[in-house]
């Protein structure tokens, strides 16, 4: 049977670059990667795992840990997470803990430091400074998604600026009766997302000199359906209609715009709606919005994680002390149909 020798050979690769590139290593080239699989694939060379494993400490396992699965940015960014992943031949372990803080506790302090994966990418979940330093002491990568974490890697949107954009939007297009759609208590427990993206409305609407009417700020639970319960409370009931919403997420927005619908306004002639995130059903809706890219953050986590895999070297049975680094992710300002001046008064 072939040895990793021969692959090497056949791949015109040393020996030290086929090991990386077919452990999936992220510090290959990918014409380099795709020699040394097409030649062990030629060869019927197959790597052993535990072996390398054994030799490396690793397990070519990361684990993702995630509040929720089913809800769409959620989803997008372990798509993102697997495919780079699957790319550079690590496995995924995918941990939905949900609103239970002992699952996710025991996620971090058992999982981990039995070693069964070899760093942890979190979504949307504030970890504490003694699950950080827990992590960190036993040289495991950690990468968070969704805020700042001290001492760790962190891919992030700026979530107030960007709401005070989408505000702004509107007050440009002429819009004084600003309604906004945030979420609710459960959704506030972690970077508490609602929250921020609220203070960054009320700073926009404070700028330019409008008040915020308590019954124009509702809460829903980030989806369409709750959203779209909510809308219809806010546009039915109450005493003087706002002329835009600015809903904290897309999900929210297209519930906004389908609650429109329900009582005859036109979108955007008679109101307009902005949202945030980038979800594919806002090109349906001609959703205006900030596209935050959840499945390229999941990509970017996912890269970076074997990077600082990479870049940990082994010394006494141990890891070096891995950098921490802050990533402030793209956005994009997507203008569509959604949004417009507001419908001049009668008789102007």
């Amino acid at each position: 049977m072939s040895g990793i020798k021969e692959v090497a050979v056949k791949a015109g690769l040393s020996v030290a670059t086929v090991s990386r590139a077919l452990s999936g290593k992220a510090n290959v080239s990918a014409k380099s990667r795709e020699l040394a699989k097409q030649a062990a694939q030629d060869l019927g060379f197959v790597p052993s795992y535990h072996a390398s494993s054994l030799a490396s400490g690793r397990n070519s396992n990361i684990g993702l840990v995630v509040p929720y699965v089913q809800r769409w940015y959620f989803a997008s960014v372990l798509e993102g997470v697997s495919d780079t992943l699957l790319n550079a031949g690590y496995d995924l372990t995918l941990y939905n803990v949900g609103e239970q803080v002992e699952r996710r506790s025991s996620v971090l302090s058992d999982f981990l430091l039995r070693k069964r994966l070899d760093a942890v990418i979190t979504v949307a979940l504030m970890l504490s400074e003694d699950e950080i330093q827990q992590l960190l002491a036993v040289h495991r990568p950690i990468v968070g998604i969704g805020g700042t974490l001290p001492g760790a890697a962190s891919i992030r949107i700026d979530d107030a600026r960007l709401a005070r954009m989408a505000t702004e939007h509107l007050i440009r297009l002429g819009h004084t009766k600003i309604a906004h759609m945030t979420g609710d208590n459960e959704l506030t427990r972690d970077f508490k997302l609602p929250g921020i993206r609220f203070d960054g409305f009320h700073t926009a609407m404070a700028a330019a000199g409008l008040s915020v009417h308590p019954e124009w700020r509702v809460s829903s639970d980030f989806t369409i359906q709750g959203a779209y319960v909510a809308a219809r409370q806010l546009l039915g009931t109450a005493v003087e209609r706002p002329t835009a919403i600015f809903a904290a997420s897309d999900e929210m927005a297209i519930g906004c715009i389908l609650a429109a619908r329900d009582f005859g306004l036109q979108v955007p002639q008679d109101l307009s709606v902005i949202g945030m995130d980038g979800h594919e059903l806002g090109a349906i809706f001609g959703l205006t919005t900030i596209d935050q890219d959840p499945r390229g953050q999941g990509a970017l986590a996912a890269r970076t994680a074997l990077e600082l895999l990479d870049a940990s070297t082994t010394r006494d049975g141990g890891g070096a002390a891995l950098p921490a680094c802050d990533h402030e992710y793209p956005t994009r300002f997507i203008i569509r149909t959604s949004t417009a001046a507001p419908a001049p008064l009668p008789g102007i």
